[in-house]
C-alpha cells in the first residue's frame, strides 16, 4: 500500500504564519546551464539568515549508488560524511518578508509522492507562488543582453513568453511540481535564462542575475544583488579576457552575434511592417527554432 506522501517529510515544531509567502524551489540534477539555479540559492543562503522547517527523507528518495554522496577519509579512519540533504528552509527578504527556498538533489524515485508532499507544504502554509530556476543552453553570444523566459500555471503570470512552439523535452521534478499545483488550483512559473552555449559547463553568475532579477519583480520580494553582482563583473572582464587571447573563440562569438543581430533585425521588422498582420507567438517560435537550427548546422 502506498504512504502517506506526508510521512516524507518531518516538519519543524516552530512555524511562524506563512500565509502568502513565496517558495522558490531548485534540484540538482536536471539541466541548469551555467550553473545558474545553484549559484542563485548559494547566492540566497549566504546573504540571508536561514533555517531548514522541513526536512524529506532522501533515505526513501535517492539512489546513492547513481550519485554517491562524498566522504572524508583522514589518515587512518573515516572523518565525515556529506550526506545528502532535501530541505525547505525559511528566509526574509530585506524588508522582512518571509520566504521558502526548497533545494536539494532532485529525487530518483517516487517524483508524484514527492510533489503531493509538496502540494501538502504549499497548502498547509498558505504559500501564493511556487517558481523554479535554472539554466538552459542557448545559441546566443554572451555580449547581448541575457534573455530569461517564463512560464506558468496562469497566463497572467508569464512575463516574458518561450519563442518555442510545442517541444517534448525530459521529465524534470520542478516542471512536474508546476504542472501539478497548477492542476490543483494554485499559482506556480518557472524562470530559465539563456545561457551562451560555450559557457554552460562553466559558472554563469549574470545569469543567476538575470533569475534573481526577473523572481524580484515577479514577487515583489526585496532581495539584494550584492557579491552576485560582483561575481558577475569578475566572470564578465575573465570571458572578455579569454575572448580576447583566442582568435578562434572571438570568431566563434562574432558569428554568432552576426545570426543573433539578423534575427532580432528579422524579427523587428515583422512586427515593424506597416499593413502587415502581426506573426503569432506560434510563428515566432517557429522562426526562432529554425535560427537556432542553423546555427547549430553553422558550428
Amino acid at each position: 500500500m502506498a504512504l502517506d506522501p506526508e510521512e516524507l517529510f518531518e516538519v519543524d515544531s516552530d512555524v511562524p504564519d506563512l500565509t502568502g509567502a513565496v517558495l522558490l524551489h531548485h534540484f540538482d540534477g536536471f539541466m541548469d546551464a551555467g550553473a545558474a539555479g545553484s549559484v542563485l540559492v548559494e547566492h540566497l543562503l549566504e546573504t540571508h539568515e536561514h533555517r531548514v522547517i522541513a526536512r524529506f527523507d532522501v533515505d526513501d528518495l535517492i539512489d546513492y549508488r547513481a550519485r554517491r554522496p562524498p566522504m572524508t577519509f583522514v589518515t587512518d579512519r573515516w572523518e565525515d560524511y556529506a550526506a545528502p540533504e532535501l530541505v525547505v528552509r525559511l528566509l526574509h527578504d530585506a524588508v522582512g518578508t518571509p520566504f521558502l527556498v526548497m533545494h536539494g538533489p532532485e529525487p530518483d524515485r517516487r517524483w508524484e509522492a514527492v510533489v503531493a508532499a509538496v502540494r501538502s507544504l504549499v497548502e498547509r502554509w498558505g504559500v501564493r507562488l511556487a517558481i523554479s530556476f535554472h539554466g538552459i543552453p542557448m545559441g546566443v553570444p554572451h555580449t547581448r543582453k541575457l534573455s530569461v523566459i517564463s512560464h506558468a500555471t496562469r497566463p497572467q503570470l508569464v512575463v516574458e513568453k518561450s519563442p518555442f512552439n510545442r517541444v517534448q523535452v525530459p521529465g524534470n521534478l520542478s516542471a512536474l511540481l508546476e504542472l501539478r499545483l497548477g492542476q490543483a488550483g494554485h499559482d506556480a512559473m518557472g524562470f530559465a535564462a539563456y545561457v551562451p552555449h560555450y559557457l554552460s559547463q562553466s559558472t554563469y553568475p549574470t545569469a543567476a542575475l538575470g533569475l534573481l532579477d526577473s523572481i524580484t519583480k515577479s514577487t515583489g520580494l526585496a532581495l539584494p544583488i550584492g557579491a552576485l553582482h560582483e561575481a558577475t563583473r569578475r566572470t564578465d572582464a575573465e570571458i572578455a579576457r579569454q575572448v580576447a587571447d583566442s582568435d578562434e573563440v572571438a570568431q566563434v562569438v562574432e558569428a554568432l552575434e552576426r545570426q543573433y543581430d539578423a534575427f532580432a533585425e528579422a524579427s523587428e521588422n515583422l512586427l515593424a511592417a506597416a499593413g502587415e498582420p502581426l506573426p503569432s507567438a506560434d510563428e515566432l517560435g517557429d522562426q526562432f527554432e529554425r535560427f537556432l537550427a542553423d546555427q547549430q548546422r553553422d558550428h
